[in-house]
């Protein structure tokens, strides 16, 4: 028996070329100044979703992104690799949302899929780094979660359970819960696919479009704004954020002294002795 699988992504700030451009006076992220990626995390639980299709007929991956227009690059991916339909929430109003704001947003869009089996994201988006809105998703849609899932083992349709591996200190468990669930995944999984290029090259045109529902027939990437997923605009953006960035303080690290350290034994074990000495190390 097929499963209803939707899986939550992101575009992301490339936060390895940081620059001084990166946050606007308001204290938001100034998105239009930094290079976009595909969150990392979020790759991870696009290939989990697409080898539960492998392993079971008949399944359907949905995949939801609330972000600017540009945000479609990264559903265009889900699309190269395997997904059957995607949808960019995406509307002034969201601008400037936080965890808690972000998370109503998404919760409004999944109940716009309809019936769902599981619903999988990444551990957090490298921007924020908060590990927030997949369990206040989770909170809000009232379903189960397991957060830090490096593998899901099983999934019985039948019985409505499912048997995941998930990541803890010094170790990992397997954790059993029952459907529906959010998993939010690390990247100690399997190695996200590369794209196909048969699907490239179908979707390559690919465009988000404003259809009446989910089960449109032809349609790959839909435009959801706040009226279509049916969320209150009070909740949504700024409005809905209680976490408001008071000051912005731009910090230069600068090296205040340069030693050489002879590469050989002796000045290794020299350098390990000062370390310690001053409490670096030990």
């Amino acid at each position: 028996m097929g499963l209803n699988l939707i899986v939550l992504v992101k575009q992301v700030p490339d936060t390895q070329n940081i620059t001084g451009d990166a946050m606007k006076e308001d204290g938001t992220v100034n998105r239009a100044a930094l290079p976009a990626i595909f969150n990392p995390e979020d790759l991870y639980a696009l290939e989990g979703a697409l080898q539960l299709k492998d392993k079971f007929p008949g399944t359907r991956v949905n995949v939801i992104t609330m972000g600017p227009p540009a945000a479609q690059a990264v559903l265009k991916e889900c699309l190269y690799r395997g997904a059957d339909f995607t949808a960019l929430v995406s509307d002034r109003g969201f601008a400037g949302a936080d965890t808690l704001a972000t998370s109503y947003a998404l919760k409004c869009a999944i109940e716009k899929t309809g019936k769902y089996d599981l619903i999988l994201s990444g551990r957090q988006a490298i921007d924020g780094d908060t590990a927030q809105v997949g369990p206040q998703t989770a909170e809000k849609l009232g379903c189960n979660q397991i957060t830090c899932v490096s593998r899901i083992e099983t999934v019985d349709s039948s019985a409505g359970e499912i048997i995941a591996r998930r990541s803890i200190e010094g170790g990992w468990e397997r954790v059993k819960a029952k459907l529906p669930v959010l998993a939010t995944f690390t990247g100690e999984g399997e190695a996200p696919r590369p794209a196909s290029a048969k699907k490239l090259m179908t979707y390559k045109n690919a465009s988000p479009q404003a259809p009446a529902g989910i089960v449109d027939t032809g349609t790959a990437m839909a435009l959801w704004d706040i009226p279509a997923i049916k969320a209150d605009p009070v909740q949504c953006g700024l409005s809905g954020s209680p976490t408001k960035v008071k000051t912005i303080t731009s910090v230069v690290l600068t090296a205040g002294e340069i030693k050489y350290v002879d590469p050989g034994e002796p000045g290794i074990t020299e350098l390990v002795h000062e370390l310690i000495a001053d409490h670096t190390l030990g």
